[in-house]
């Protein structure tokens, strides 16, 4: 006992005397750092539950650096996704648009190198991307898990496409209500789909949401995307109030590989200013995880809900007019019958329609 009691006399000590130290070496008259205001090796943690076996991954498959026309270095792209909790990215630089070509090279695959580079030194999932960038109809379109972006730098777009498709990419159609505000599935789009080389589309891009495409998706089988298309800096675009927009992706296994292998199977719910957005089954197992119900009353009818995640979640049941929050981390006490049908009212399977369910 004596010995413990000298063991741990002399490690308290010693902590003790080293901060005292460090601390005398830092904040004096000369030097007087507040340490807690640098946040560089700070993130935010995101609680968004896994469902259904797999893991919940939350993802930005649509971002630009120097390389093309943005303004931030791919080194610090994934430093602030890092900070911003993101699972992984995308780094997408157009292939036909470099603004900055005077300042970078013209090789099509170093942004993506240097971000892989950063993103293995601090444990960020990096996806090789680019954007084929070309007019409507065709548009943007994103080729994520490319081998060589030069290759895909062709003068014919199809054959951009293609190049990509041999490449074994996965194409996103980018922001469809772009440049004209105006969201048009065009016979391109649906020869590409057809073949099989469209695989899923943005229905929130930036601050921009796409009702129609919500109901392509369903229609054709394409996969729900949210991205941010970010040019600056995250935190010129999303302050705290506005949670910066991401893909949720259901894989098996953490990795690019397994980040590939659940884009393909269509395994993406886009969440965007506290919406969702995706196929039915994967948004009532987030809901199904979140939520919680303890019956308070029988005889009322009153239960408490707790959401132990950090999605909103807006109910209307009833003959209630209006959306009642179950804010994220809190119970909320309500008198609701049981099996009585509730309408998600920011979870969204298409244009105008929600999930619905019963709670308890």
């Amino acid at each position: 006992m004596k010995n413990l009691k000298k063991t741990l006399f002399i490690t308290v000590f010693c902590t003790v005397y080293i901060s005292s130290q460090i601390s005398a070496q830092k904040q004096n008259a000369n030097v007087y750092e507040f340490r807690e205001m640098n946040q560089q090796s700070y993130r935010y943690y995101i609680n968004i539950p896994d469902i259904e076996g797999y893991e919940t991954l939350k993802c930005d498959f649509h971002i630009h650096t120097i390389f093309s026309d943005g303004q931030v270095w791919p080194g610090m792209r994934v430093n602030e996704a890092w900070n911003d909790g993101l699972d992984a990215i995308a780094i997408t630089d157009h292939i036909e648009y470099h603004p900055n070509k005077s300042i970078v090279n013209s090789d099509l695959n170093t942004s993506n190198e240097m971000a892989l580079k950063q993103g293995n030194e601090i444990g960020m999932l990096v996806i090789k991307g680019t954007e084929i960038t070309r007019s409507k109809p065709l548009g943007h379109i994103n080729a994520l898990f490319v081998q060589d972006a030069n290759k895909i730098e062709v003068a014919n777009e199809l054959d951009a496409i293609d190049e990509a498709v041999k490449q074994g990419a996965y194409l996103i159609w980018n922001h469809p209500g772009w440049p004209n505000d105006t969201s048009t599935l065009y016979p391109i789009h649906k020869e590409l789909i057809a073949k099989k080389k469209l695989h899923g589309a943005e229905v929130f891009n930036s601050w921009e949401y796409y009702p129609k495409v919500l109901d392509w998706c369903n229609e054709y089988g394409l996969a729900y995307f949210a991205n941010t298309d970010l040019h600056y800096t995250s935190a010129n675009m999303y302050r705290e109030k506005f949670q910066r927009p991401m893909t949720l992706v259901f894989v098996e296994e953490r990795s690019v590989e397994g980040i590939k292998e659940a884009l393909f199977d269509g395994r993406t719910v886009a969440y965007f200013n506290k919406h969702l957005a995706g196929s039915e089954k994967y948004i009532k197992s987030l809901i199904k995880k979140s939520l919680s119900v303890k019956v308070v009353n029988l005889k009322k009818n009153s239960i408490e809900i707790c959401n132990t995640s950090d999605l909103l979640f807006q109910i209307q049941f009833g003959e209630y007019a209006y959306s009642i929050a179950i804010y994220p981390r809190e119970v909320l006490r309500i008198n609701i019958p049981s099996e009585t049908e509730i309408a998600f009212t920011n979870c969204l399977t298409g244009q105008n329609k929600y999930v619905k369910m019963p709670l308890w």
